[in-house]
């Protein structure tokens, strides 16, 4: 079954509702920051709110300050979220290098073996125009792109995002393009409740001098909660609201958080900056961008395409890679040729030793002839018989036992006799 793109998502982020919501790998912190917005205004309105909703009679205006906290939260909260769930400007990652920068440099690399082999190179960083004035765009080597113009890769979130600003552990996601706004909002919104909280606890106390409790003291000690609350939003002001000045200077100089802390030394002008009004409707004005990234669609299986470049770059590294393996298949093949050569040359030294063995036995079946015919002479001319002898005594050149006829001494001395006798009978 094909899966859709949060499943093979390689970044960092998790997702629920089958990709609908995506957060950073931290999202648990956002669990801590949900509790430190609304534990301290359930304890406003049980402690404090209730007891001010009679002190306005008039049109029941106590009821408000209730209200008010209430919905209050619940749009901190919906901030929030609106800036952890969604994408932030995550750039699509790329499935190879982009080939329209590969250079081929042929002497660039030289292997063990002294032999120099090319190489597929691309320049790290490139120059593009902003405004009228050059900017420098990186290399990502785990996106596999070059970063647009105020793009950065988040370490903790393993993606390269669009007008990077900085990565919120209290909100658990990457703050970027397409969720400034909506953290601007969040802090400055919990600034604001910070100020409201302490503000009506502050009432309180007052209302309380004003009756049964006319010192500080006395009431501060009647309404522990009140003070709780006070010294809590006082410390959160200093955070939030810090933090929302700061953002507010840098919207007003268009800059990001990131390039803030990299770039303030550097003294060089800032490209992006159009002027106070301008950079304001660019952050609150100007229409969110929609997403690049379509979680719930189906991953589409990409054919691989190889670059000409890469291609011609890619034949003298595998042959430097496959030396020796190659030298190892020569080496086969020179062995298997020897082999060769040496089952021929068994077979021709087999075929001279069966010739050797043909003439040798050719030699003794002549002789045999030769023997034999020869006793056939002796005996026409002495007209008897003469016995013969067979013995098995010699081996042939083969290294077998062989049958030879030999003619006893007997018969020799007898053949000889009857030769002398038929001299006589001539001289007779």
């Amino acid at each position: 079954m094909a899966k859709r793109v949060y499943q093979a998502w390689k970044g960092s982020n998790k997702f629920i509702f089958g990709g609908r919501f995506i957060f950073g790998p931290d999202v648990w912190s956002l669990f801590i920051t949900i509790s430190l917005v609304v534990i301290p205004v359930v304890i406003f309105c049980i402690f404090v709110a209730r007891h001010l909703l009679h002190k306005f009679p008039t049109y029941n205006a106590g009821y408000a300050i209730l209200v008010v906290a209430i919905v209050f939260t619940i749009y901190v909260l919906v901030l929030q979220m609106l800036t952890s769930a969604r994408d932030p400007g995550i750039i699509p990652r790329a499935s190879h290098p982009p080939e329209e920068e590969f250079s081929f440099d042929a002497t660039s690399r030289t292997d063990s073996t002294g032999r120099q082999t090319p190489s597929l190179q691309f320049p790290r960083v490139k120059e593009v125009m902003v405004n009228g004035m050059p900017v420098k765009i990186k290399y990502c080597d785990t996106c596999m792109l070059y970063r647009p113009p105020r793009c950065s890769h988040c370490s903790i979130c393993n993606n390269c995002v669009e007008r990077f600003d900085h990565h919120c552990p209290w909100v658990g996601q990457c703050i970027g393009l397409r969720n400034y706004r909506y953290f601007f909002f969040f802090v400055s919104s919990s600034a604001l409740l910070c100020i409201y909280v302490f503000a009506m606890c502050a009432l309180y106390i007052k209302f309380l001098m004003d009756g049964d409790y006319p010192t500080v003291w006395k009431a501060l000690r009647h309404s522990p909660a009140s003070v709780v609350l006070m010294i809590y939003c006082f410390i959160s002001l200093w955070f939030v609201g810090g933090l929302t000045g700061f953002h507010l200077y840098l919207i007003s100089t268009n800059q990001t958080t990131y390039e803030n802390f990299r770039y303030r030394t550097d003294r060089r002008r800032n490209v992006y900056d159009r002027g106070c009004l301008n950079n304001f409707m660019e952050v609150f004005c100007i229409k969110i961008k929609p997403s690049r990234n379509d979680f719930r669609a189906f991953v589409q299986e990409e054919i691989l395409r190889t670059p000409p470049n890469a291609a011609r770059a890619r034949e003298p590294e595998d042959d430097s890679g496959s030396y020796t393996r190659s030298k190892v298949e020569d080496d086969l093949d020179i062995g298997g040729d020897l082999l060769k050569i040496s089952q021929r040359r068994n077979i021709e030294e087999s075929d001279e030793e069966i010739g050797r063995r043909d003439d040798d036995r050719r030699s003794a079946t002549f002789l045999e002839s030769e023997s034999a015919s020869a006793m056939d002479k002796q005996i026409s001319n002495t007209g008897s018989e003469i016995p013969i002898t067979r013995t098995d005594a010699r081996n042939s050149s083969w290294g077998r036992r062989s049958t030879n006829w030999e003619i006893s001494p007997e018969i020799f001395a007898k053949n000889s006799s009857v030769a002398g006798s038929g001299s006589l009978t001539t001289e007779k």
